[in-house]
């Protein structure tokens, strides 16, 4: 395990700019990790692609990142872990969706405080406590509490806007990729597709290729002037509309990137994009925004399902033939 630079008093620390640019880096690598990326330069171009289209929401995102370090320092946390920004993703979605439901306040800036330092603990002790990945858990939970609260304590809701209309295929292919941080713009989509591939080339042909999947496999069963629950707003909307925004690939391209991380093969990825589409449509019927839930649950599935497989055909190969 590294040694925190922090772990030996320096006189004039603070203001070091060696540290300063190493806190920057590792703020940059918990954003970057949104999309699995340790690299502080993917996460600089998810931040310039969050401010195209909600700056409010980029600064959130950096604020939420921050508060995660701050919190994992403070508490000693392993020092591999968090310069790799480990503590960071899960804080930095909870900032980005806290302006993204309510606008600034005293009661929205207190929830996203207290919001960030429970995201960052609850990835701690989950990373710790429980055998199995659990990607963006924290940031579900948390959120859902916030979303919850926020509406009760009074925070001043944000405008949902307006429908898109007429939007050609790659906006909505970038819409799919860009709201993962809740960004449903083409510039969004673009910068975040950009910062993956110079992290990590395959990982941006799955984000991609999710976002297409999703696109298709949602578009199968709408038809003309059919209705569906916003899946973050949770009001009705035309299908058409949800499909425009790109909300039933996000959690595609997600799904897809986690999958092939646990296995490099082609099956389980593809198996699960599929399967991301009919969960997200299931969540917002339970009354709950569908965040990135979706691909939790539905990666949660398909490693279930292989680790099923592995354990019967382990228990085939020891039995006498």
């Amino acid at each position: 395990m590294s040694t925190s630079q922090t772990d030996t008093p320096l006189p004039n620390s603070v203001a070091s700019p060696d540290l300063l640019w190493e806190n920057a880096a590792v703020v940059l690598k918990g954003i970057g990790q949104v999309f699995f990326q340790e690299n502080a330069l993917s996460g600089l171009l998810f931040v310039i692609g969050i401010a195209f289209g909600a700056p409010l929401e980029a600064v959130g995102g950096v604020v939420g990142s921050l508060i995660g370090l701050a919190t994992a320092r403070t508490l000693k946390f392993d020092e591999g872990e968090t310069r790799a920004g480990i503590y960071g993703f899960n804080s930095a979605l909870v900032g980005m969706a806290t302006f993204f439901y309510f606008r600034p306040g005293l009661v929205s800036l207190l929830l996203l405080l207290v919001g960030c330092v429970v995201a960052t603990l609850l990835t701690r002790w989950m990373r710790h406590s429980l055998p199995f990945p659990t990607y963006t858990t924290p940031f579900i939970v948390t959120t859902w509490g916030i979303y919850f609260l926020g509406r009760s304590l009074g925070a001043v809701h944000v405008d949902p806007g307006a429908p898109l209309r007429d939007v050609g295929v790659l906006s909505v292919i970038a819409h799919g990729i860009g709201q993962v941080m809740f960004q449903g713009t083409l510039w969004g989509g673009a910068f975040f597709l950009l910062g993956i591939a110079i992290s990590n080339r395959t990982h941006a042909v799955w984000v991609l290729l999710g976002s297409v999947v999703g696109m298709l496999v949602s578009a199968y069963h709408a038809t003309a002037g059919s209705d569906a629950l916003h899946i973050e707003r949770l009001l009705e909307h035309a299908h058409s509309d949800n499909i425009a925004l790109g909300l039933y690939g996000y959690n595609a391209t997600l799904t897809a990137v986690a999958l092939y991380l646990w296995r490099k093969s082609v099956i389980p990825p593809l198996l699960g994009m599929i399967l991301s589409v009919p969960v997200t449509e299931l969540i917002p019927t339970l009354g709950l925004p569908a965040l990135t839930a979706p691909f939790v649950l539905t990666t949660w599935l398909v490693m279930l399902l292989g680790w099923t497989e592995a354990s019967l055909l382990k228990k085939s190969a020891a039995s006498p033939s």
